[in-house]
């Protein structure tokens, strides 16, 4: 008979270190993944699938709860902090339909009191009416896909939207009620210079969003743009804009807490903070991933089918798999999520979201303080600057 991974102790220079039961749950968070756009980017490897002319709305929100329902014996008694719509482009649904997904969650597990609900939604897909009616559901955030301002850029990353209307985006985000937005950016995008990147930050700025998510482009395995790569910046060129969009933000008072996540104060991403502070999630709909702590310890990760048409035939299961975090690979987990945050985490989170003992980390943090990538702070978790940009690197001495 074979051992449970998951109940072995961890090793490190021949002296277990057994695991506890949690003493405490992480919050609770849901994601729900909405698979369609009006169409696919080159660049974006996310589970995301060009939409026919009229969706199938009531079929998967009556899915999306059937996939949620076998999730609620674990989470009994608990109350969901953050929701957030991801895809795929969310606001391709309509108010109606969000609105019934949304009493049936309620219905199903309860809200926080001051839950975050965050809508992804698109320039191209904005409808005054329609967000308004969004609000009224308690949606309270959005995250507005903005990635540049410039024609030429947006025609070659594949959007649906015109500058014009990335500007209007945040406008009629703010009439329709939202106060606390996100909006995301893009930078070393092809034939991309400084000035046209900091173009770009200035421009979305003045647009007073309470939170910009600004990363860079990378090429990902199964895009267009992996089979077919655009002309990129030359890396003194991406490392001249990260600098001086860095220090654009921080002169705006846009703090950056997260390795691409910066924010006016009080208005970081509470769902976000919570993946990286290893907190739980459930996760329903298309390719939609979630994981669970257990109060015996046990940490189970969980994946849900990929595609639409799979996940909306009833004679498929909508759970495409699940594993057990095993005692040797919850160091690795833990940290690959909090060291991206920019000031990292209290050390005592660690035993407190693992069930293991910090000793176990004293090896790998010892060659990480040695190496430059890790600050040399016994209450903290934290990378360096430098740590931060060589993030792997850093991981692999956490590795078992």
């Amino acid at each position: 008979m074979s051992q449970d991974r998951s109940a072995s102790p961890l090793i490190l220079g021949g002296a277990p270190t057994p695991r506890a039961a949690l003493p405490q749950l992480p919050p609770l968070a849901l994601y729900i993944h909405i698979p369609w756009c009006v169409r696919k980017c080159p660049y974006c490897d996310f589970n995301s699938h060009a939409a026919s002319p009229t969706l199938p709305e009531e079929e998967y929100v009556d899915a999306l709860l059937a996939d949620l329902d076998p999730e609620l014996h674990a989470v009994y008694g608990r109350e969901l902090s953050s929701i957030f719509f991801g895809g795929g482009t969310p606001s391709l649904f309509s108010a109606q339909a969000l609105g019934r997904l949304l009493q049936g969650v309620e219905q199903r597990i309860a809200f926080a009191s001051d839950i975050e609900i965050t809508l992804e939604a698109n320039p191209g897909t904005f409808e005054q009416e329609k967000f308004t009616a969004y609000r009224a559901l308690g949606i309270n955030r959005l995250s507005i896909g903005i990635q540049s301002f410039q024609e030429q850029k947006l025609k070659a990353l594949g959007r649906i939207h015109n500058g014009n209307e990335a500007v209007r985006a945040a406008g009629m985000a703010r009439q329709a009620g939202f106060d606390n937005f996100n909006l995301d950016l893009m930078h070393g995008l092809p034939d991309q210079s400084l000035d046209d990147a900091l173009g770009d930050l200035r421009q979305a700025i003045a647009m007073k969003p309470t939170h910009l998510s600004w990363y860079q482009l990378t090429l990902e395995p199964n895009t267009v743009f992996w089979n077919q790569p655009p002309v990129l910046p030359e890396d003194d060129t991406l490392w001249d804009i990260q600098e001086a969009g860095q220090a654009l933000l921080a002169e705006h008072g846009y703090a950056q807490y997260e390795v691409s996540a910066y924010a006016q104060p009080g208005s970081a991403a509470r769902h976000n903070l919570n993946y990286w502070s290893f907190g739980d999630f459930i996760g329903i709909g298309a390719g939609a991933h979630g994981k669970l702590s257990h109060p015996d310890g046990r940490i189970l990760r969980t994946w849900k089918t990929r595609l639409p048409k799979d996940y909306l035939n009833p004679a498929k299961p909508f759970k495409a798999g699940e594993k057990t975090l095993g005692n040797d690979e919850l160091p690795f987990e833990f940290l690959m999520n909090a060291l991206r945050l920019t000031d990292g985490v209290d050390a005592a989170l660690f035993a407190q979201r693992t069930g293991l003992d910090l000793a176990s980390l004293a090896e790998g943090r010892r060659q990480a303080e040695q190496s430059g990538l890790l600050q040399v702070e016994p209450s903290r978790l934290a990378a360096t600057a430098r740590g931060q940009l060589f993030l792997n690197d850093l991981l692999q001495y956490f590795l078992i």
